[in-house]
């Protein structure tokens, strides 16, 4: 094994990336509630959908079991639905099978072995970005940069839950990391687009990544310019403009089409599998469903509708403004965590480092407006993420920022040393208490999540 660890090469990266997957495995199994390791979840959506597909059915067949509350399900002309994007339900189909039923399968443990696979491919992404020459980094900071993804990031909480909103996530975030290692010199063109396919049948925003892809395939197109990382004196929109200019005149078209055409074929034949799966179960390719949700908050979506300037506001509070919640009674506890969860700056200081990068790369644009593809429309949604730790949509765009943190050519002085303990802190924090009975005092749940901020 040492051997394969001398030699900067494939045989090193991967079993580097199978340490980090070990360790962040054995973390999460560690920190992990007795129930999620030897129970079903009470919110094990995917298992019953991949239960009703064994039995030849779209639907339920019937209401929802009890244990499950009622929560997030979808009722159409007496026929009982789950509406969340169905990947996850594929992967535990077979587990299902062997059990028998929905209800004999630890879904929780299942997603905490898969949760270890986003830090070791974002491992393998920072990895590729050094070998790009693009992060100037030894492999020791690819793998600081992985485990605070793991341990520092409202990843961390996400991991232990196992129910069906934070399961999508851990195996989107999983799909999202390998997406980048194929995207990333448009190396892998049919990969990359199966992977947009299946994160998009996974965690929908996932659909908006394809700029990385695009950006890689046209700068890897390009002539002699292609790979000019960066023009002294310019930056920014200066910089870009001329990269584009050059680019115009350089591209090898056929080639940038044929990679297009190679990336785009297979989304687009997943995107049809997801219209046929619609219409087989609403009559209408387009509807995911979502309208019909059982949920106390069904009048907002029937007004507003599930994405509208509406929520913009008290979503970007959650992203920018929510904070601990400060006692004053003696009787209460010392804080409490609103349910619609800590700001993206509480719980991952490190982000902020990215308002001001020192360094702009050949792929720093393409990153950086994935990243806002991404992240933007959910900002526009009808739910803030609630209940939730930290902003858990923020999984969504997570390992195209950690990305960005790689090549941005950031100084790792004592500031930045500080803010990576703090953020394991906190986050060790929101893993161990979110959801456990135990720590209930320390978050206000409160049912018309109407309540952003602390009451005077």
């Amino acid at each position: 094994m040492w051997s394969r660890l001398r030699d900067d090469g494939r045989a090193r990266r991967l079993t580097l990336a199978f340490v980090v997957y070990v360790a962040a495995t054995a973390v999460y199994f560690a920190c992990a509630s007795r129930q999620t390791l030897t129970e079903h979840t009470p919110f094990n959506h995917f298992a019953l959908l991949a239960e009703g597909w064994l039995k030849g059915r779209l639907d339920l067949g019937g209401p929802p079991p009890g244990y499950a509350q009622n929560n997030d399900f979808a009722e159409v002309g007496g026929r009982w639905f789950i509406v969340f994007p169905p990947f996850p339900a594929l992967l535990l189909l077979p587990l299902v099978k062997l059990g028998g039923s929905a209800v004999r399968v630890q879904d929780g443990q299942f997603f905490l072995w898969l949760a270890g696979i986003a830090p070791a491919v974002l491992f393998l992404c920072i990895e590729k970005l050094r070998r790009m020459g693009l992060t100037g980094r030894t492999t020791r900071f690819s793998l600081l940069l992985s485990l605070l993804f793991a341990f520092g990031t409202v990843y961390f909480f996400t991991a232990e839950q196992g129910t069906v909103w934070f399961a999508a996530h851990v195996v989107g975030t999983a799909i999202a990391a390998l997406y980048v290692l194929c995207a990333l010199d448009a190396e892998r063109p049919v990969l990359a687009g199966v992977l947009v396919g299946v994160g998009f049948l996974t965690r929908a925003p996932m659909l908006y990544a394809v700029p990385l892809f695009v950006f890689e395939a046209f700068r890897v197109s390009m002539g002699g310019q292609a790979n000019d990382a960066s023009v002294p004196g310019e930056r920014g929109l200066v910089a870009l403009g001329r990269r584009l200019r050059v680019a115009w005149a350089t591209i090898d078209r056929r080639r940038f089409f044929s990679l297009i055409l190679a990336f785009g074929a297979p989304l687009v034949a997943v995107l049809a599998i997801a219209a046929w799966y619609n219409r087989a179960r609403f009559g209408d390719a387009f509807e995911f469903g979502y309208r019909y949700l059982t949920v106390l908050w069904r009048p907002r979506m029937e007004k507003w509708g599930l994405f509208s300037y509406h929520y913009f506001g008290k979503n970007l509070g959650v992203v920018l403004t929510s904070l601990p919640w400060i006692a004053k009674a003696p009787a209460d506890p010392r804080f409490q965590i609103n349910a619609h969860g800590l700001a993206l700056w509480v719980t991952t200081p490190l982000y902020l480092w990215l308002l001001w990068p020192r360094k702009w790369t050949r792929v720093h644009w393409a990153l950086t407006l994935t990243a806002l593809a991404v992240a933007v429309p959910t900002l526009f949604y009808q739910n803030t993420g609630w209940v939730q730790f930290g902003y858990r949509f923020s999984n969504d765009y997570s390992v195209f920022l950690f990305c960005l943190f790689a090549v941005g050519g950031f100084r790792l002085g004592p500031l930045f040393y500080a803010t990576a303990v703090w953020s394991i802190v906190v986050n060790s924090f929101g893993a161990l208490s979110f959801q456990r009975p135990r720590f209930a005092k320390y978050y206000h749940q409160e049912g018309s999540q109407t309540v952003m901020y602390q009451p005077d």
